[in-house]
């Protein structure tokens, strides 16, 4: 297999399109997002700090994220290959992440940016609500009778979920995170796929890209 980083803005479906990877080629999956909402959810010191800066929008500090995701490379399972969704973000991070994996004899053979226009991204985001009960995540135009469709519990909307920090989410992306599509590009390793498209047909060229580049 090969070591994946996956690129686009929040609500841009990188985690379906993660999730599809994953079953077809069952590479470890390395989400900094779940890593610091685990934190969250135990209330560590780490994980307040972080849900400050993920409730505002903003991005958690590199020296929290860095340290998590190397000590998560150096695990024997991402030897055959891994999967990196929500790192890096910046310039640095992706620095700091080639430098780490050179240490480790390793680096990144494909960067996979799922593309959508901001404006269908902002429709997205905030009609999204979590079930308090199973805690998956649903759509306003899928809810039973006001309830999550999975398991008939009430559902939220999640801080950065509404619209005034979603707009600001994009914008640090437009500042912070795009800036790596021209970085990725510069190595030759990026593809880009337009991701307001089904599901499926989104898969079907990011399963393309990932068989050439591992022929």
């Amino acid at each position: 297999m090969m070591n994946i980083v996956l690129l686009g803005a929040p609500g841009a479906g990188k985690g379906t399109q993660a999730e599809r990877i994953i079953e077809e080629y069952s590479v470890p999956h390395i989400s900094t997002g779940d890593i610091l909402r685990a934190a969250v959810a135990a209330g560590t010191p780490l994980g307040l700090e972080a849900k400050r800066y993920m409730d505002e929008g903003g991005l958690v500090p590199d020296e929290v994220v860095i340290g998590l995701v190397k000590e998560r490379l150096t695990q024997p399972d991402t030897d055959a290959g891994f999967i990196l969704d929500g790192f890096p973000r910046t310039l640095p991070q992706a620095e700091a992440l080639d430098g780490a994996l050179g240490d480790v004899g390793k680096s990144i053979d494909i960067a996979l940016a799922v593309v959508v226009d901001p404006e269908v991204i902002v429709g997205r985001l905030t009609a999204r609500r979590t079930c308090t009960e199973c805690g998956k995540i649903t759509t306003v135009a899928a809810l039973a009778n006001g309830a999550c469709p999975f398991c008939g519990g009430d559902v939220y909307q999640r801080d950065d979920d509404n619209e005034t920090t979603v707009r600001n989410r994009l914008s640090v992306y437009a500042e912070s995170t795009a800036p790596l599509i021209g970085y990725y590009a510069g190595k030759g390793v990026l593809v880009e796929v337009d991701g307001d498209r089904p599901v499926d047909v989104v898969w079907a060229d990011v399963k393309k890209a990932l068989e050439m580049t591992a022929a």
